[in-house]
């Protein structure tokens, strides 16, 4: 159902265009590991995936499950609260191992929560929390890039300019890019697998921002990449 939401209302709010390295694999028992930069990302990242034959378990803040309505869709499809600073947040990891051992693709944000800036500009993923290297080396399942850019096009800053960008974004239509690198196995301490896992997604989310447009063309890129989709 997420995803049903996802690509019906994210292409009215943007143009988005989905790639992936020649290499990228989706493969079942695959960690997804995406940056996070907007209240809508989420969307943008579920709509990407569902293009590319993947509806994931997704690990997200515990709050949504309080909202009423959501709780009922989020538990049937069996995504994955997160209740941050509790006793209770190394039952979502428990949670996610077991939905990779089903099969399921899960997709987790390796910063594990917004980014604290106003503007609408892109920046470099954040530092990654711990949790998504302790998943990967406890399971030994593959992480899989995801970059994602031009959410905060779409939505950012205070409540109020989230609320406007959203309602003007279909007649702005930012242009939004997903890019999907290769699979990527975690190995060593956590603190080392933390940071390739972030290297990772960092070298994603620069080719998506230079395919929306929005880092200067003068920055190296490496790797080839396939448009899977317009």
């Amino acid at each position: 159902m997420l995803s049903t939401v996802a690509r019906t209302v994210v292409p009215a709010l943007g143009r988005l265009r989905v790639t992936s390295d020649p290499d990228a694999d989706l493969a079942p028992g695959s960690i997804v590991a995406a940056n996070h930069t907007s209240l809508v990302d989420p969307g943008v990242v579920l709509a990407a995936l569902h293009r590319l034959g993947t509806e994931p378990v997704v690990l997200a803040t515990a709050g949504l499950w309080r909202i009423p309505g959501l709780r009922h869709a989020l538990v049937r499809e069996g995504h994955v609260p997160v209740h941050r600073g509790t006793a209770r947040a190394a039952a979502s990891l428990e949670a996610a191992a077991a939905a990779l051992a089903a099969g399921r693709v899960v997709l987790i944000y390796g910063e594990g929560g917004l980014p604290r800036r106003t503007d609408a500009g892109e920046a470099e993923p954040g530092p990654f929390r711990s949790g998504l290297a302790r998943l990967a080396l406890a399971t030994g399942a593959p992480i899989v890039p995801l970059g994602q850019a031009g959410s905060r096009r779409i939505s950012s800053g205070s409540t109020v300019k989230q609320v406007a960008g959203f309602v003007t974004a279909p007649l702005r239509r930012p242009d939004v890019h997903v890019h999907v690198g290769a699979p990527v196995r975690l190995s060593g301490d956590v603190v080392t697998a933390t940071a390739r896992a972030r290297r990772a997604v960092v070298d994603a989310w620069r080719i998506a921002a230079h395919r929306a447009g929005h880092l200067p063309h003068t920055e190296s890129l490496s790797g080839a990449d396939l448009d899977v989709t317009a």
